[in-house]
């Protein structure tokens, strides 16, 4: 086999590819082989048809299922021989078909991974990130902790609804004296506090007894999801049915227990700000790595492959899906629009590319290694963040390409502290 490959671009090569007549001929009667077993004729046994007769029935199937074969095969051959970093497959011509005792010849155009050479990656300028946790944020995690598990109880001793209630209603509305989507409803909470009523805020019920009927008129935001009703005034007749009022724990031991995180509040003291710690550390950590990789595009200036940011495009969408789907939504109830989604992301899939070209580039200038040791350390490091047995952990990186994977993210870390002790603080 033959094979001529030119560089049109720092990102796209053309090979041409001409692969010997035996060869060809050699696929050509494996697969008049294969037909022949399968192919019935009359006058003839199953397996016994003449290859004469074959070609002059199937000869064109056979052909186009011959070249799609002897084009794959051959590809691969000639990638691996040259060493073509290909990231995505190949856009092939074949103009010339199969021709008796004659190689077989097409063109392959084909991205391939740009060879990145980094410069002025030391001193880059970097801002300190506060990590340090105050009292006053510890604090304030522990009143949402309590605002969280507070409860609500009936009201006793009176029946007029305050300011802070939350009261059971029924409603009705209507836009112009007509009913609408959601227009009804039963047994529904409302809270007697500022803000919008379609967000279960009713002020405007203070002083309402139990059993009375108050009317309220309301207008709907302009972005509202029902489109019947968007930017329209309506008119809410509520009935109050009940009262009920929060109940927020104390701060003390039990409610640490309560909480299921620790068993006295001064154990869940401590483990609120070594949370909050690890926050603002990983904040810190993301903040500083994407200033690193802003300066390190801004002085190096080269051109990334389509296949590369698709496949980046793809990966950064999928995440974002099964985020959605963690969260309880339904991607597939969401219409929403791919496309635009996948534009949308274009400039932050490039940036990303390029970014883990450049850190793939110094760690290979500086000679920045990942050992067996550090791979281990890393995967107790995640069991211990996760709560999961070492074990558990170790088997989901026991295969090699997530073992590839995890070593990978190690080498950029590296490269990112390495980076970060080069770099020009203000």
């Amino acid at each position: 086999m033959k094979v001529q490959v030119e560089e049109l671009s720092p990102i796209e090569k053309k090979l041409s590819i001409e692969v010997e007549n035996a060869r060809v001929a050699e696929e050509l009667t494996r697969a008049y082989s294969a037909l022949g077993k399968q192919v019935k004729m009359p006058g003839f046994r199953q397996g016994k048809v003449p290859r004469r007769l074959l070609e002059q029935r199937y000869r064109e199937q056979v052909e186009d299922e011959v070249i799609q074969r002897v084009m794959q095969s051959a590809w691969q051959q000639a990638v691996r021989e040259h060493k073509v970093e290909a990231v995505a497959p190949p856009q092939v011509t074949n103009n010339s078909g199969l021709k008796a005792d004659a190689p077989f010849s097409f063109e392959a155009r084909v991205e391939v991974k740009p060879k990145v050479e980094a410069k002025d990656y030391q001193g880059l300028p970097l801002t300190r990130s506060e990590t340090k946790v105050e009292d006053k944020e510890v604090d304030d995690r522990l009143e949402q902790l309590r605002q969280g598990m507070a409860r609500l109880e009936p009201v006793e001793g009176r029946d007029t609804a305050q300011m802070g209630d939350f009261a059971t209603v029924d409603y009705v509305a209507t836009v112009d004296d007509k009913e609408f989507p959601g227009s009804k409803a039963e047994g529904v909470t409302v809270e007697l506090a500022p803000g919008e009523l379609v967000e279960s805020n009713v002020a405007a019920l203070e002083g309402a007894k139990v059993g009375e009927t108050k009317e309220i008129e309301y207008t709907f935001p302009a972005d509202y999801r029902v489109e019947d009703v968007k930017g329209k005034a309506a008119r809410f007749k509520f009935t109050v049915k009940g009262l009920k009022k929060k109940v927020v724990p104390e701060l003390n031991d039990e409610f640490a227990k309560e909480s299921g995180e620790a068993q006295t509040l001064e154990e869940l003291r401590g483990k609120v700000r070594t949370d909050l710690e690890t926050g603002k550390r990983n904040k810190a950590q993301g903040e500083e790595r994407d200033a690193l990789l802003k300066a390190l595009i801004e002085r190096n200036t080269f051109e990334v492959p389509r296949g590369m940011v698709d496949r980046t495009i793809d990966n950064m969408l999928e995440n974002r899906l099964r985020a959605m789907a963690r969260m309880g939504m339904d991607p597939r109830q969401l219409n929403l629009d791919f496309n635009r989604l996948r534009e949308d992301l274009r400039e932050e899939a490039i940036k990303e590319v390029k970014g883990a070209l450049l850190i793939e580039a110094i760690a290979q200038k500086e000679n920045i290694q990942v050992s067996d040791e550090d791979v281990e350390k890393k995967i107790e490091e995640l069991a211990k963040e996760a709560n999961q047995a070492v074990s558990v952990v170790r088997k989901y990186f026991k295969g090699p390409e997530e073992r590839q994977g995890l070593s990978l993210r190690l080498r950029e870390e590296k490269t990112i502290e390495f980076l970060k002790g080069q770099a020009k603080y203000s």
